[in-house]
């Protein structure tokens, strides 16, 4: 049994559908649950929507109507028969989608959101799925939200192992052919969920866990893991073996090719993954297993945008002690504000926070309350693994330094951008 991704990227048009079924004529049919995610900027486009939504826009149906026309696009394509029922499949989608917005009753933004942007996946699979029966490949389509069950985190749940399990087993057909999205399940009340922005990764570990698959493959539109983004840094070079240990690194310090919460669940049954590019897919890409040595060994470049560098202080100058940074942790788990890098002396308390939920005005209140408070908005996180006094000097240069941090194995720095 195995376990293929694909990104929004590799179905982002006809044409990366149409790679979907080369990349798989070259892999193979059989004993495979494939997760896909939202097409190309979809989940974008559905957040927008959700903004709109929220602030009553008029423009709110422009781009409804942007969504509709896109996977239009596609699917016209795609299928030559305009009678297909793919396509009433999708109108029915995006109508049902309309009249979740028309008859919610919730204020609750992350609410709204993991009702709305599921959306896109939803969307996606149907048209892979029904693409691959078209020519000649049966399948099955199974709705994520059955099998992945979580708590009512909205916007980044968490997953109720034992009854997923249980209902994947139940559900999924080891020696088929199927379809799933990535990204989405469901509370005990059946209402949509989601598992954090670029999710759909950490379902396919989730479903290669339950089921015991033999590998899983993410398939990218790179060669495999880089050891630095090839849109920020030049010269890149791919990494054709790294440990468990090291993916997990990297995916905390931000790297995009593995989703953060990935890696463990294959971890814990020794599952290997494999980081292969969809446009060249017999090519080697890179293996992800246990014990391996990074190879090469390189230092790895990693960059965060869009950060927020705080500085705190008592307000009578006395020493910063754990029960202040307790009680500080204890604001940004309320908040769910990610902490990437602390740094702390005597009378002050420095932290690069990730604010993806867009608590941090929140937060800043109960901080000024208890703490003298100084805060830089739109800075950036450089992190590189494996540094070299080389590396290091080459990263500094011409940046606007606010923090920096050295430990054994990692070098962090913190910039105006």
């Amino acid at each position: 049994m195995r376990v293929f991704k694909f990104g929004g990227a590799s179905v982002k048009d006809a044409k990366g559908v149409k790679n979907v079924l080369n990349v798989l004529e070259k892999t193979g049919f059989s004993n495979l649950i494939i997760v896909i995610s939202a097409m190309g900027k979809t989940t974008n486009a559905l957040e927008r929507i959700v903004e709109l939504y929220v602030k009553n826009s008029k423009e709110l149906n422009i781009s409804l109507q942007d969504l509709e026309v896109y996977h239009n696009e596609i699917l016209e394509t795609l299928f030559e028969n305009k009678q297909h029922t793919v396509f009433k499949k999708i109108e029915g989608l995006l109508l049902d989608m309309q009249t979740t917005l028309n008859r919610n009753k919730s204020t609750q933004y992350d609410y709204i959101y993991d009702q709305i942007v599921p959306y896109g996946e939803l969307i996606s699979t149907t048209i892979v799925s029904e693409y691959l029966n078209h020519k000649g490949y049966q399948n099955t389509w199974l709705d994520a939200r059955d099998f992945i069950k979580t708590d009512t985190a909205y916007r980044d749940a968490e997953v109720d192992w034992q009854t997923t399990q249980h209902q994947i087993l139940e559900k999924v057909d080891k020696n088929s052919l199927s379809i799933t999205q990535g990204f989405i399940g469901s509370d005990k009340n059946n209402f949509t969920t989601t598992l954090g922005r670029e999710g759909s990764d950490y379902t396919a570990g989730i479903l290669a866990y339950c089921l015991g698959a033999d590998s899983v493959s993410i398939w990218k539109d790179v060669p495999g893991v880089l050891n630095a983004d090839p849109r920020v840094f030049d010269k890149t070079q791919l990494l054709s073996h790294i440990s468990y240990e090291e993916a997990i690194e990297l995916a905390f310090y931000g790297a995009s090719v593995i989703h953060p919460k990935t890696i463990q669940p294959l971890q814990r049954k020794e599952i290997p993954l494999y980081v292969k590019s969809f446009l060249n897919p017999v090519d080697q890409g890179t293996s992800v297993k246990k014990g391996q040595p990074l190879d090469p060994h390189l230092p790895c470049y990693i960059v965060k945008r869009n950060q927020i560098l705080v500085s705190l202080s008592s307000l009578d100058f006395s020493f910063i002690v754990e029960n202040n940074i307790s009680e500080i942790f204890s604001f940004f788990h309320q908040y769910h504000i990610k902490v990437d890098l602390i740094q702390n002396s005597a009378i002050s308390f420095s932290v690069c926070l990730d604010d993806k939920f867009n608590h941090f005005e929140k937060l800043l209140g109960k901080l000024k309350a208890k703490f003298r408070v100084t805060y830089n908005t739109n800075v950036s996180l450089f992190t590189i693994r494996h540094f070299t006094n080389e590396a290091i000097t080459s990263l500094e240069k011409n940046k606007d330094i606010l923090l920096k941090q050295i430990t054994r194995e990692t070098y962090q720095m913190v910039s105006r951008d």
